[in-house]
């Protein structure tokens, strides 16, 4: 099969209409930008971002409506994470606790903001629907890689009450 090429005029050799439409295109955002039409930055910490919809932020631990640690240590989220930026210490509920319906909570969980890829695989893999990935923070900074490495407390706080419509451990 033979192609025949398209015969170009001299105008077109010259590879001016390329260079005419990139530099009007150019001037059409220049002039939008002189008069104010297009903003292009945005003044961060006074100014916030529209965050879209589907934005999947940093992971964090939720608790139920009643305030209780919905966390049972099962440990999937740390076996899954591709870069292994969870850590659970699995440890045991008192028998005297009023919640003492589960075997184990969490004695000690972090996360590692650095190591984390945000992923999702941990929201997805949670039987309990404990840990979110929550656009609640987004910008991460610290003055150190230890202010970015979260403890249980800070991710619960953080990550607030989810409320569910199903109440697992409430008795019949």
């Amino acid at each position: 099969m033979i192609v025949k090429r398209p015969t170009l005029n001299f105008f077109e050799k010259t590879y001016l209409p390329g260079i005419l439409q990139g530099l009007g295109i150019t001037l059409k955002h220049f002039w939008d930008r002189v008069r104010g039409k297009t903003k292009i930055t945005l003044e961060y910490p006074e100014e916030k971002p529209q965050l879209p919809e589907g934005l999947r932020g940093a992971p964090l631990l939720v608790k139920d409506e009643e305030g209780r640690e919905k966390c049972v240590s099962c440990q999937l989220c740390e076996f899954i994470c591709p870069p292994r930026a969870i850590r659970i210490i699995p440890g045991e509920i008192p028998l005297e606790d009023k919640y003492a319906k589960v075997e184990k909570a969490p004695k000690e969980f972090f996360i590692d903001m650095t190591r984390c890829i945000y992923c999702g695989l941990c929201e997805e893999v949670c039987p309990e629907e404990a840990i979110f990935l929550l656009p609640k923070i987004y910008s991460l900074s610290g003055y150190s890689r230890k202010e970015l490495i979260h403890d249980k407390k800070t991710l619960y706080e953080l990550g607030g009450i989810y409320a569910r419509p199903i109440k697992k451990w409430e008795k019949k």
